[in-house]
């Protein structure tokens, strides 16, 4: 990673420059400084474009898992309407679809929390990794290094903010659909 190599020779320059007696200062070429600081920002579009690339690849993944559920519905909604011919195979017909649409909702709650535990843990790796980098390298000498760098971990922030918030979604609406769906078993059972 570029940006880490040119922290670690600001790092170099900064330990072995020459220092004024009694005051704690130290005394650094300044174009030298300013030169690394504008590679550091030249590198710094790469580091956001891949921040840019988990966060498309998380919407990718959840509008996929949308789709297969959708498809696994319709699936199901077919076969169901196809088994109804007579009284005795409409009872299993409908017994059978509910039965599908409870596995395939609990298929696809499944593969929906997987992916949000997924993608979760590639943001709180790379919030990690930022707080890490912020930690070790910027201080007030680079202050507006430090805001872009607090800017991603906020983005970051809500990016899994909003994924807790969908997987939390998406429980309240499984655990309502099951409430629905028992009252109408029962009627089914009384008939």
């Amino acid at each position: 990673m570029k940006v880490l190599e040119l922290l670690e020779e600001i790092e170099e320059i900064v330990d072995t420059a020459s220092g004024f007696p009694l005051t704690g200062k130290i005394m650094v070429d300044a174009q030298e400084l300013l030169e690394i600081v504008r590679e550091i920002r030249h590198e710094l579009p790469e580091e956001i474009q891949q921040a840019q690339w988990i966060k498309n690849e998380r919407e990718r993944i959840i509008a996929e898992a949308k789709n297969e559920y959708e498809a696994v519905i319709a699936d199901a909604k077919r076969q169901a309407e196809a088994l109804v011919e007579n009284d005795d195979i409409t009872v299993k017909a409908k017994l059978r679809a509910d039965e599908l649409m409870r596995v395939t909702e609990e298929t696809a709650k499944q593969l929906k929390m997987s992916t949000y535990d997924y993608v979760d843990s590639i943001l709180f790796n790379f919030q990690e990794k930022m707080e890490q980098l912020n930690a070790l390298y910027f201080g007030d000498m680079f202050g507006t290094i430090e805001k872009t760098f607090n800017d991603i971990n906020s983005t970051l922030s809500n990016n899994r903010e909003e994924i807790k918030e969908m997987a939390y979604r998406t429980q309240m609406n499984e655990d309502d659909t099951m409430q629905e769906a028992e009252p109408r078993q029962e009627e089914r059972d009384g008939e």
